[in-house]
């Protein structure tokens, strides 16, 4: 297989057409002060190739410096390759919006005019990194089956379902990690509540009140549930700030099987003897049962097929893993900040470029 470093010009100028129509790439360099003056590097094409080969390419600096050599694309030292992917950086972080800008929403999935999209992150450490370095926040159409947003972070950027801006009639559907109120709520307001959203629940995810207005207390709504596996349904709310109404929710409860109930809870008491805590009884009560949160009314959209739309949160993690080990984004090799970002982000233009490609392999499909 041939890396981008290995692709001869012909080919090259088949990706770059693959690019949005109106992005000029000379512009952007110079809008963003990756190009100042005439140098060995003076085209934003040429800039994006250093870039990409450096990159998903695969090559080291001294590598990337010999490639451009041998290439004609300039005679650049170690250090220069190094200084001007640096000040590249506001310049990929500027083609990477602009091709995300131009990703139209995906066609509906399960429930007409709605919009299937998946929220994840994932974690990328330095070298000699003991702890995360870098995280990626994605957004993924399952109609369009590509990322619609990314967004690169250091190790402090939390997870929100708010990244990503809403498009009317979109479903978001996230895991655990998602499922904050505040952000639940910035995300109903940001779409004036004509987005949704389904997210996993944690048994003390939230501060939650009743249709009556009492609290509402979950683990003893759980354990008062009837044996069998059909799914529940109750309409509670979500405290947010003092200020503010109450976030309303409809929590769908299904049980697990037997085995899947055993395995959670092994899986629970061996992370508390592992970190030397206490294990929550009332955590082994959860573990009983797969509990959904979602905006969206009974009317339409059954519990049922709810449970089954969230089941399809596996294909971000996929594109995620995709991204680590087809185009090798785990293997991070720089040390310094700017390094990083620029390395990362060359893989992401990538990624949305293959994104492309691979849709037109699954349209010509028989």
């Amino acid at each position: 297989m041939q890396s981008t470093a290995s692709l001869p010009a012909d080919q090259f100028d088949e990706l770059l057409r693959r690019l949005p129509q109106d992005l000029d790439l000379d512009a952007l360099a110079h809008q963003t002060k990756a190009i100042e003056r005439k140098r060995e590097i003076d085209t934003g094409a040429d800039l994006l190739r250093l870039a990409l080969a450096r990159g998903p390419g695969g090559l080291s600096l001294s590598e990337t410096a010999a490639w451009a050599t041998m290439l004609g694309l300039a005679r650049m030292s170690d250090p220069g390759v190094k200084y001007r992917l640096d000040k590249a950086v506001e310049f990929l972080d500027a083609v990477l919006a602009r091709q995300l800008a131009d990703k139209a929403p995906g066609a509906a999935v399960r429930w007409a005019g709605r919009t299937l999209r998946l929220s994840d992150g994932s974690c990328f450490r330095q070298p000699g990194a003991k702890t995360t370095s870098w995280r990626l926040h994605g957004v993924f159409d399952l109609g369009r089956g590509g990322f619609s947003h990314l967004e690169l972070t250091d190790q402090h950027g939390a997870e929100t379902i708010a990244r990503g801006a809403p498009v009317p009639g979109e479903i978001r559907i996230g895991d655990r990690g998602f499922a904050r109120a505040p952000s639940l709520h910035r995300f109903r307001q940001h779409s004036a509540n004509r987005a949704d959203f389904i997210v996993r629940v944690g048994w003390n995810a939230f501060s939650l009140i009743g249709q009556d207005g009492a609290d509402f207390d979950l683990i003893t709504h759980l354990r008062a549930l009837p044996a069998g596996m059909s799914a529940h349904e109750v309409m509670v709310r979500a405290r947010l700030g003092p200020l503010d109404r109450a976030l309303p929710l409809r929590l769908i409860i299904q049980r697990k099987t037997p085995e899947a109930t055993e395995a959670a809870r092994k899986k629970l008491c061996a992370e508390a003897s592992r970190k030397q805590k206490v294990l929550d009884p009332r955590s082994l009560v959860a573990a009983e049962f797969i509990i959904l949160g979602t905006s969206l009314p009974a009317e339409g959209y059954p519990a049922d097929e709810v449970l089954a739309v969230y089941r399809l949160r596996w294909q971000i993690e996929l594109a995620f893993k995709r991204l680590k080990s087809l185009l090798g984004m785990d293997r991070l090799p720089t040390h310094t900040e700017r390094a990083s970002r620029s390395w990362l982000t060359a893989h992401l233009i990538m990624a949305l470029l293959c994104d492309d490609i691979s849709q037109e392999f699954l349209d010509s499909s028989p």
